[in-house]
């Protein structure tokens, strides 16, 4: 049967394709997990459907009820497939096998596998990631590359399976193609590291390995637009763990976050934002003078989102430092949060409100000390 005949309640309303692992938002809408979650890591905090709020941090409720009527329907309805999983693993595992066959194996694997849990766990329990991980450091192929890691984003899906491919030996594959991956490898890459992290124990094992934050904070520089997004969206995924912001200050993130912050890079803004609740974190950006002009400008113009975490910022900052009190009230920022104290992000009320009273605090000692 064509997928034009499935019931329309059965695709994702972002992706369109018939959904493999439905799904429920807050909202009461379903989707493809693979799908939202795109949509949440790319910084979202509205539901797609209805552009309304979501609970933060989001809930995802898996849709038994509509996963089983989607398998029981594809069983009913559908061929087998042709392409036998095992074998597809047997090409990729065999030395002999010409590039042109993995290449093919490792995009029907990774069709399969994007859809179908069942696979992802075949292929998981098969000894099968070993050969996927051949194919990501394969000398010279970045074709070969590219689709291993795409497959190895889609085996990631499932929550059981982030912590198997770390214990896999899947990290170090991956953080090498941070660096040395061409084409769509180094973003594909450092999806990769955002979909392992989003397991909290992953959060400390892949913050703990050697070149995961270097190569993360490499490629927020040295990285095409495309590449630094996800750099920074993975960069902002482990420093969720306290223990992961001091390893990206001491790599020197905060200086290359500001650069893409001075960019327009709202996702760098929000990774600063967690970065300035250490130490050693304010401390660094207490050393760029401008700063305080980049944060301003997110506050005036950036997403919710982008605003939430600039106003976060500028309160970490001016609980560390009299000065940068004394720098926000004379540029202004006091002004703007009693504004923003009328937004309809309830997260934005929150941080400005919190803002004020720091700053109201400071106005009344520098009034009585003649200042203005």
């Amino acid at each position: 049967m064509a997928t034009n005949q499935f019931p329309d309640d059965f695709r994702c309303p972002i992706s369109l394709e018939i959904m493999s692992d439905p799904v429920i938002l807050s909202s009461g809408h379903t989707f493809d997990r693979s799908s939202i979650q795109r949509w949440l890591d790319s910084g979202h905090r509205t539901c797609p459907i209805t552009n309304l709020p979501i609970s933060d941090p989001p809930c995802l409720i898996p849709n038994h009820a509509l996963r089983s009527l989607i398998s029981n329907y594809t069983l009913v309805s559908l061929p087998v497939p042709q392409a036998d999983p095992q074998a597809l693993i047997q090409t990729l595992i065999s030395k002999s096998a010409p590039v042109d066959s993995k290449l093919s194996s490792l995009d029907q694997l990774s069709r399969l596998c994007k859809r179908d849990s069942a696979i992802r766990r075949r292929l998981s329990e098969s000894g099968g990631v070993s050969a996927v991980l051949n194919c990501v450091d394969a000398d010279g192929d970045s074709g070969l590359q590219e689709k291993a890691l795409h497959l190895l984003l889609n085996l990631s899906l499932d929550d059981d399976n982030k912590v198997g491919l770390v214990a896999e030996g899947v990290v170090g594959k991956v953080v090498a193609a941070l660096r040395v991956g061409s084409g769509d490898s180094r973003a594909v890459a450092a999806t990769v590291l955002t979909s392992l992290t989003v397991v909290e124990v992953n959060k400390a094992t892949i913050g703990a390995y050697p070149d995961a934050i270097p190569g993360l904070v490499w490629l927020l520089w040295y990285g095409n637009a495309r590449e630094r997004k996800e750099a920074a969206t993975a960069l902002y995924t482990l420093c969720s763990f306290p223990d992961n912001r001091l390893r990206a200050v001491e790599n020197h993130a905060v200086h290359i976050l500001i650069q893409n912050s001075n960019s327009g890079l709202e996702r760098a803004v929000e990774v600063l934002g967690l970065l300035s609740k250490c130490k050693e974190g304010r401390q660094e950006m207490m050393k760029y003078g401008g700063f305080l002009d980049t944060l301003l400008e997110f506050l005036k113009n950036g997403s919710s989102r982008g605003v939430q975490y600039a106003l976060l910022t500028i309160n970490m900052l001016c609980t560390f430092s009299e000065h940068m009190c004394i720098e926000a009230i004379r540029k202004g920022v006091f002004e703007i949060c009693v504004q923003l104290l009328e937004d309809e992000n309830e997260k934005v009320r929150r941080n400005a409100n919190t803002l004020i009273q720091v700053l109201q605090g400071k106005k009344g000692v520098f009034s009585r000390n003649g200042m203005s």
